[in-house]
């Protein structure tokens, strides 16, 4: 969180009266001087932002009862999660207080809920808080924030770009509105390039932008209004010091030291990449897979997005032929969060190298697959009455646990007994394969259903 950025923790600096009073200052970068002034200059996000939703109601209602108390802004980077919280700010005329989950605890954001509630009793003025990046929040901080929001001490909206529903705790969601937010089309994006190109808080038409470095920025942005706008920032440095002040493919490219790639984060490229950065994996071509990974990496894709496939791709292509693959998997995604880019490449790369080279099994992801089709069809709905919970009052009378074996009182410590659903006895979901460590998980199996399928294993 920059210094240009934030507002006292304590919230005792003045929010803006407009969004424009933020945007005066010409040292700021580009797409922070561009960032608009009012609601009707936000690009895209329509259905956000259309009449009776609630951003809306958030930003126009007279009576804030009636409005949401706490929003969740869940989209890709540069789709205007910020700006929109400075445009509720502004349309109420509330104090406007920003905190990052990557530098705030709670601490700090008592001290904020403390100051609005001070300020809320004294002067009758709202506060909105703005949280970015929610989701690196821990479970107690998340805490931290609700009972602000259970007695609308403050206006709270925050920010994230992963899942809600499995990075945010259920009772702030509950209390919350999720909106999400789309990456922004081309043609807003452009939108945004001309606005900036031809304002006097932007470049004010001191420079000239081909059609090819403009086709070439749009592919570069990928959506991400705040990566045009800084990439477009580079570029105008660079063409400033030319004659003709014009940004041509050469002179982007080289401001922003990265080669022009096939690569579009929203487009096709996007999809065909990362399939063939998997399917190499998959065949064990880690010369390709590296490839794939550089080019992913170098374009500028998410690297937590790389990171999650590398995970899924640990699972289901490598499995059980070498559980040891996930493990260097999951330690590469959080090695990746916790030191960040560029060195975040090496363990990527470690993992993929890992991935590539070793033996291959999707008997796991075949068989939860078989599994998952199953119960999808109705079968296996009723749990045999030796297996249910015994531990409340009247479970004894119905039978439950009734002449359940306990598999560690067994010689091997494996119990002879009905453990599927009726329907399913004797269904083999999972089909180990001759390769890498699971030809020795098949042998085992092998013995280990045979015992409990009341069979005695052959020379036993």
């Amino acid at each position: 969180m920059s210094d240009d950025d934030l507002f006292s923790l304590a919230g005792d600096a003045p929010a803006p009266k407009t969004l424009g009073d933020r945007n005066t200052d010409h040292r700021a970068p580009l797409a922070a001087r561009m960032r608009p002034r009012s609601i009707d200059e936000i690009v895209g996000q329509e259905e956000a932002l259309s009449e009776g939703s609630p951003l809306h109601r958030l930003l126009s209602d007279d009576d804030s009862r009636t409005a949401p108390s706490s929003l969740i802004l869940w989209g890709p980077p540069g789709t205007g999660k910020t700006t929109i919280a400075y445009a509720v700010a502004q349309s109420g005329d509330r104090e406007f207080v920003e905190v990052s989950a990557v530098l705030a605890g709670v601490k700090d954001i008592r001290t904020v809920v403390d100051a609005a509630r001070s300020r809320l009793r004294t002067t009758g003025r709202e506060t909105v808080l703005f949280v970015d990046e929610v989701h690196r929040f821990s479970k107690s901080q998340q805490d931290a924030l609700l009972p602000s929001v259970e007695n609308r001490w403050v206006t709270l909206i925050a920010a994230t770009t992963e899942n809600p529903y499995f990075s945010i705790i259920s009772p702030l969601l509950s209390r919350s509105i999720v909106l999400t937010l789309s990456s922004l089309t081309p043609a807003h994006v452009d939108q945004l390039i001309d606005r900036a190109l031809s304002d006097e808080r932007g470049l004010g038409g001191e420079v000239e932008l081909s059609d090819e470095a403009r086709a070439q920025l749009l592919r570069l942005a990928g959506g991400d209004a705040r990566k045009a706008l800084t990439s477009l920032e580079a570029a105008a440095s660079s063409a400033l010091r030319s004659t003709d002040r014009t940004i041509t493919p050469d002179v982007l490219s080289q401001a922003i030291n990265q080669a022009m790639l096939s690569y579009d984060k929203t487009g096709d490229q996007h999809y065909d990449v990362a399939s063939a950065f998997i399917k190499s994996m998959r065949g064990s071509d880690v010369d390709a897979s590296l490839h794939y990974l550089a080019r992913m990496i170098e374009s500028g894709e998410d690297p937590r997005f790389i990171a999650r496939r590398v995970v899924i791709a640990a699972s289901e292509e490598v499995g059980m032929a070498d559980p040891s693959a996930l493990q260097v998997a999951v330690a590469a995604m959080q090695a990746v969060q916790m030191i960040g880019m560029p060195e975040g490449r090496i363990p990527l790369a470690q993992a993929v190298v890992h991935i590539a080279t070793a033996p291959k099994s999707n008997a796991s992801y075949a068989a939860i697959n078989k599994a998952i089709a199953d119960v999808r069809a109705g079968k296996g709905r009723g749990v045999p009455a030796h297996l249910r919970d015994s531990h409340y009052k009247g479970a004894e009378d119905l039978g439950h646990g009734e002449d359940y074996v306990y598999a560690h009182s067994e010689p091997r410590g494996v119990a002879a007994q009905q453990y599927a659903p009726d329907d399913l006895v004797g269904v083999d979901y999972y089909e180990p394969t001759d390769r890498g460590r699971e030809a020795s998980v098949g042998r085992s199996l092998h013995v280990l259903r045979q015992i409990t399928r009341g069979h005695r294993p052959h020379g036993d």
